[in-house]
């Protein structure tokens, strides 16, 4: 059985070999969220950001980075992604918009990465978008909360 590391014999970094892999559906969920002051999310949600429709463009630019992630993440796998959800809503008792993204695909190793990309580039262009209104967001908890096939198995956390 091969050993599945990111580590060469000599101890150098390499991509996995996961040609071994069975292909199967494979679908990962990712949260985040930005904090920010009531008025900030006030502007977001009235549509009035002087830089346009800050929920339509994030959503669009989750979509493309998931779509990328290899690009982006040394070592990780390009994967013929063939679905991306992305949703971001407006959370007003806690002054904040939740992301969540949806990656799916048949192949030999998870989307996890790309459904984390997805909810960080996502988040990154709320704030690019109104930061010049809001300085102090916080991009906050971004991580997987489920992961289906594969090897390893399901997992879910809240």
């Amino acid at each position: 059985m091969t050993r599945l590391t990111h580590l060469d014999a000599a101890g150098h970094a390499r991509m996995v070999d996961i040609s071994a892999k069975d292909e199967t559906v494979r679908e990962a969920t990712a949260q985040g969220r930005v904090s920010m002051q009531p008025q900030t999310l006030e502007l977001i949600g009235a549509g009035s950001a002087p830089k346009g429709d800050v929920l339509a463009t994030a959503r669009i630019a989750g979509i493309m980075a998931a779509k990328r992630c290899a690009e982006l993440i040394p070592l990780c796998h390009p994967l013929p992604v063939s679905s991306v959800a992305v949703e971001l809503e407006l959370n007003a008792a806690d002054s904040a918009i939740d992301i969540t993204a949806i990656v799916r695909t048949t192949g030999r190793t998870g989307v996890e990465m790309e459904a984390l990309t997805a909810v960080s580039i996502a988040a990154l262009t709320v704030y690019d978008m109104v930061k010049a209104a809001d300085r102090g967001m916080r991009i906050e908890n971004i991580r997987v909360t489920a992961k289906s096939g594969g090897k390893s198995g399901d997992f879910t956390q809240n």
